[in-house]
């Protein structure tokens, strides 16, 4: 797994804080923060993501549900639709956007963990915590 992959589901998994999240993604390229919302969007299709999720995720995330990322995940079939979220371009969109997925991603990911990774799994990203000291910030 890369260190791309490991800062996103530590940020899923609230392992580290959204706002050290929010900074480490509002420092990378345009390039970088595409590929970063790419990555999070298949993050969210493989951990099955419902359009529940969608709708929890930006309440989480603290987004308008006018706010185009909101709209946009909430029309039609949840995968494409965030595919059309990672794939939004101004950069004040993107950040939006990082800030949503990150929160679907966590609800989607949790409810796997629960559901098929309770008896221990065998997922890189479902280990991350192991080590830690509870509380202890990543990074």
């Amino acid at each position: 797994m890369n260190d791309r992959a490991v800062v996103l589901n530590e940020l899923a998994q609230g392992l580290r804080p959204l706002s050290q999240g929010l900074e480490w993604f509002e420092g990378l390229t345009d390039v970088e923060q595409s590929v970063a919302l790419r990555d999070l969007c298949q993050f969210c299709v493989q951990a099955r993501a419902t359009s529940g999720d969608a709708l929890e995720g930006i309440r989480r995330s603290g987004l308008r549900p006018t706010h185009t990322p909101s709209v946009l995940v909430m029309r039609g079939q949840i995968d494409m639709q965030l595919g059309r979220v990672a794939n939004l371009t101004p950069r004040h969109e993107r950040i939006k956007a990082f800030r949503l997925l990150i929160q679907v991603l966590g609800l989607a990911d949790a409810r796997r963990r629960e559901r098929f990774c309770a008896d221990e799994c065998s997922h890189e990203w479902h280990q991350l915590a192991r080590g830690r000291e509870p509380g202890l910030p990543a990074g």
